[in-house]
């Protein structure tokens, strides 16, 4: 009897892989004594999870380096100091002594406006004057007269009071006299009629008296009306040289109109523009119809107007009386031979324009040679902030998480989150003010992808 055929079992290796794949074939029977026992198979996706486990991760230390922060703005050029020239009278030009381009110096005549009207009204002002000055002494004599008059008029109330006292005692004798006379009546010694010229006597020493009294009066009147005299002569001797004042401002406002006829350089300049020829009619400066007749400019010294944009704004520092303490500014000239010149921030606005949002700084520069013309457009290169040897990590180390601000740091093989505090950024760099040493190893790629205690292998960047 022959011996049923059997299928052998076929051991599959699958090519790549360290996968085991037992197949059989055929039926097996039991007769065989034989038994297969399971052999262990490891999925594709378990040895995939295996060996991704460990990342490869850019890291280095963190850099010391100098950051320095510009600002790169167009900047324009403006005369250090100029004026619009207007007219403050209203009239015909006389002449114009300079043109377009002249030199001119503080005090220089200008423009001669012809206005004879106020030729006219200093010459009548100063009549005017003349009248209040014959006022003063006028009012001079009247005064000296009155006090004579109230000298006179004391003296007669002295007279009157002296006169008085002459009458007073003559009373007093003719009282006397009249007492000794009635007793001297009364005993029989003396005759009635002797005591009665007695009493005439008194009676017109009493009379006497009463008259002195209405002559000391009148006296008294007369002083009194006199001294009113005085006070009123004193009183037109001030109002005439009041008048005298007036007269005397009338004629320096009428002198300072007309030097208005001549117009005159506020400073030291160039002209710059000139609308005016000699018989133009001119409108005052309070017109509406007025138009600069000239325009001076200083450009001895030039001011550089830069706008700085509200973000980099916080950064400017000026020099105001101090021009070493502005920031570094370098002004770079177009043109066929493109030039650069080296000055600081003298004075900001100190506040943001509402519009543009931007806040301007101003370079005052010495332009004795004329090389920067008012309206020249520049570009100029702030340097805002300098910080030398500090920390540095590139921005794509920096992480921002719930808890704070992190930087990936490789440590024994395994990503440790530490928090850190930002400076000062330049471009990719970002200063690390604190919570990291310059020696430990920081991951500075796709540093957000990295989670906490994850092993990584480092790639020492080169």
């Amino acid at each position: 009897m022959k011996t049923p055929y059997l299928p052998k079992p076929i051991l599959h290796i699958a090519s790549g892989k360290s996968l085991r794949t037992l197949c059989l074939y055929g039926l097996l029977g039991t007769s065989c004594g034989c038994e297969l026992k399971n052999v262990p198979v490891e999925s594709s996706a378990q040895q995939s999870n295996a060996t991704s486990a460990i990342d490869r991760v850019t890291a280095g230390p963190p850099v010391k380096k100098t950051l320095k922060l510009f600002t790169e703005q167009p900047a324009r050029v403006e005369a250090y100091s100029q004026a619009p020239i207007f007219s403050k009278l209203s009239g015909y030009v006389e002449s114009v002594n300079v043109d377009l381009g002249d030199k001119v110096a503080k005090g220089d005549f200008l423009i001669t406006i012809l206005a004879p009207e106020y030729h006219d009204q200093v010459k009548q002002r100063k009549e005017l004057l003349a009248q209040a000055q014959a006022q003063v002494q006028q009012a001079q004599a009247a005064l000296i007269a009155a006090e004579a008059s109230a000298n006179s008029s004391k003296a007669l109330v002295a007279q009157a009071q002296a006169g008085m006292q002459r009458v007073q005692a003559d009373i007093q004798r003719w009282n006397s006299e009249n007492q000794r006379m009635e007793q001297l009546v009364a005993k029989g010694s003396m005759s009635t009629k002797a005591a009665e010229e007695t009493t005439s006597q008194l009676q017109s020493a009493q009379a006497a008296r009463n008259e002195t009294l209405a002559t000391i009066d009148s006296a008294v009147a007369r002083e009194q009306e006199a001294l009113a005299k005085v006070g009123t002569a004193k009183a037109d001797i001030e109002a005439a040289k009041a008048r005298c004042r007036v007269m005397q401002a009338d004629i320096e406002q009428a002198e300072t109109m007309l030097s208005y006829t001549k117009i005159i350089s506020p400073f030291d300049g160039i002209v710059t523009s000139r609308n005016v020829d000699t018989g133009h009619y001119v409108h005052s400066a309070g017109s509406t119809n007025a138009v600069p007749l000239l325009t001076i400019a200083n450009i001895d010294k030039v001011r550089i107007f830069v706008s700085v944009p509200e973000t980099e704004a916080v950064w400017l520092d000026a020099g105001f009386d101090n021009k070493q303490l502005g920031d570094a500014v370098q002004l770079m000239m177009g043109g066929p031979t493109p030039k650069s010149l080296d000055t600081k921030v003298t004075r900001t606005s100190f506040q943001l324009d509402p519009q543009s949002r931007s806040m301007t700084a101003e370079m005052d520069i010495d332009n004795m040679e004329s090389k920067l013309l008012p309206g020249t457009f520049l570009t100029a290169r702030i340097l805002l902030e300098e910080r030398s040897d500090v920390l540095t990590l590139p921005i794509s180390a920096i992480v921002k998480k719930p808890e704070g601000t992190i930087c990936c740091v490789v440590q024994d093989g395994k990503i440790q989150h530490r928090l850190i505090k930002l400076g000062l950024r330049v471009g990719e760099d970002v200063q690390i003010l604190s919570g990291l040493e310059d020696s430990e190893n920081v991951v500075l790629i796709r540093a957000s992808n990295i989670q906490a205690d994850q092993p990584v292998e480092v790639i020492v960047k080169k």
